[in-house]
């Protein structure tokens, strides 16, 4: 189901997507491709849980995005929304620049994030694995970054250009669209303060990776243990960057695993 929420009387306009009528309340906080409308794993996970993934303003329908200016602004909004939805703290997964927002959200106050699953995510900045620029890649060369097999049906799908004019010319409006928002919180680097705060981060942490990442290195995954006390590290075998695709079962089963 996806319904329109208004928040701070309409100063922001949310696209949230629902899945599921019953269990805790699961917050997803999507990348920086957004959601696909076709997320599967999002499915499977309301079995369990009660899933909310709303567009981050400046993605999809959602607008407000004039007045989001850093992480933490971003981490308040996704705050604002709990508040309108009367959710007074949930589970939060968050993947790559939604991660950094989740761990954010996690600093900022710690009884809103009940448990915290970050899946491959932005925000630190190591020299000796820099991030590659994906802001600066053409179409053609996002599939090796994304994916264990940039050949697979999987990524064709997800990386196809389309042949006719209108649907070209749409894609790439949404995709400057999108990359723009993105650009505040990512580029040039994703350091934007995190490793200052995420001591503060008192929910139990799940910390996920596909060991063949090419867009964010999964040596990633011990900075972000090493910052957040008790953290847990789950490295999933044959997925990339994008994990919950590419091995839907493994990751559900990872993330349940641990929310339950």
């Amino acid at each position: 189901m996806i319904t329109t929420q208004k928040l701070l009387n309409g100063k922001f306009s949310v696209e949230l997507h629902q899945f599921g009528s019953s269990g805790e309340p699961l917050l997803f906080l999507h990348g920086a491709g957004g959601l696909t409308g076709v997320d599967p794993f999002l499915e499977d996970l309301s079995k369990d849980f009660k899933v909310y993934a709303p567009h981050f303003p400046g993605y999809g329908e959602s607008t407000g995005n004039e007045h989001i200016d850093d992480v933490i602004d971003a981490a308040l909004f996704y705050h604002q929304l709990m508040d309108e939805l009367g959710i007074p703290s949930a589970n939060v997964v968050g993947h790559s620049m939604g991660g950094m927002l989740a761990a954010e959200m996690a600093a900022l106050c710690n009884h809103r994030v009940k448990k915290l699953v970050l899946v491959a995510p932005a925000g630190f900045w190591i020299e000796s694995n820099p991030i590659p620029d994906f802001f600066a890649a053409d179409l053609t060369e996002i599939a090796p970054l994304l994916f264990a097999d940039p050949n697979s049906a999987l990524a064709k799908m997800f990386t196809a250009i389309p042949e006719d004019f209108k649907a070209l010319e749409a894609m790439y409006v949404e995709r400057v669209k999108r990359l723009a928002t993105a650009g505040k919180f990512l580029w040039p680097i994703p350091d934007r303060g995190l490793k200052k705060r995420a001591h503060r981060i008192q929910s139990p942490t799940l910390v996920v990776w596909g060991d063949s990442d090419r867009l964010i290195p999964p040596a990633y995954a011990k900075e972000f243990t090493d910052r957040i006390k008790g953290a847990k590290t789950a490295t999933i075998k044959n997925a990339g960057h994008m994990v919950m695709y590419e091995q839907q079962a493994e990751f559900v089963k990872a993330v349940r695993d641990f929310l339950k």
